[in-house]
């Protein structure tokens, strides 16, 4: 018998939204455990996407990704956010080594049918207008996004066994990219996109809840650049 994880069924806004943070929440505590950033001890064990994955338990960790999370929340809403990256840099060398991006589409009809207002509606049209040009599905179950997903998250585990080794401590910034609309809060600040120099990028896998899409790639400093 279908559960109800297996059965297609229309994702609303609110809903893609709840899905796509939780997966920026998971994707940076991989990349922070497997990166090491932060001690492998600070990781608790949990079930999602049918893995065991790693969460932090540093309570200041913890205060800043939810408050970035809930920031996000109210951008995604409105279709303001273009990209999120997580940049790793070297604390001693001050170098940039890695630029994990996630970039956002928006399905501009499935986002309209969210009923948001008026001049949301027009800010959400400016957004990627090519993925509701090529999406055609409307439903989706949740067992099928959280395979995506699943996907992901393998492949950020992975990432030691081909990225180089992080031979200095490292620390990291989170960067998110939005509309020139978007209401941005007064504690937030601009930054430079802290590109890479001579890089190498790997593209990794996508999902989509037929209102969003995720595009992710991992873009990193070639060893023999800066382990001299």
């Amino acid at each position: 018998m279908a559960t109800s994880t297996d059965s297609k069924t229309e994702i609303t806004l609110k809903g893609s939204v709840a899905i796509v943070s939780e997966f920026f929440f998971t994707a940076i505590n991989s990349i922070l455990y497997q990166r090491g950033i932060y001690e492998p001890e600070t990781f608790k064990r949990e079930s999602k996407y049918g893995l065991t994955v790693l969460t932090t338990t540093d309570n200041g960790l913890l205060t800043y990704l939810n408050q970035i999370m809930g920031q996000m929340n109210t951008w995604l809403i409105d279709g303001d956010v273009q990209r999120l990256v997580v940049v790793v840099t070297g604390i001693d060398s001050g170098e940039t080594l890695e630029r994990w991006q996630f970039n956002v589409s928006v399905d501009q009809n499935a986002n309209n049918s969210g009923g948001s207002k008026d001049e949301n509606d027009a800010n959400n049209s400016k957004v990627h207008k090519e993925a509701a040009a090529g999406s055609k599905e409307t439903k989706k179950s949740l067992r099928e996004i959280h395979n995506e997903i699943q996907a992901i998250i393998r492949q950020i585990t992975a990432s030691v066994t081909f990225l180089p080794l992080l031979n200095e401590p490292c620390s990291f910034d989170l960067l998110v990219y939005t509309n020139k609309e978007a209401v941005v809060p007064k504690k937030w600040e601009e930054s430079d996109p802290r590109y890479i120099m001579n890089s190498q990028e790997v593209k990794l896998r996508s999902f989509t809840t037929t209102v969003h899409k995720v595009d992710s790639m991992v873009t990193y400093k070639e060893a023999d650049e800066w382990e001299l």
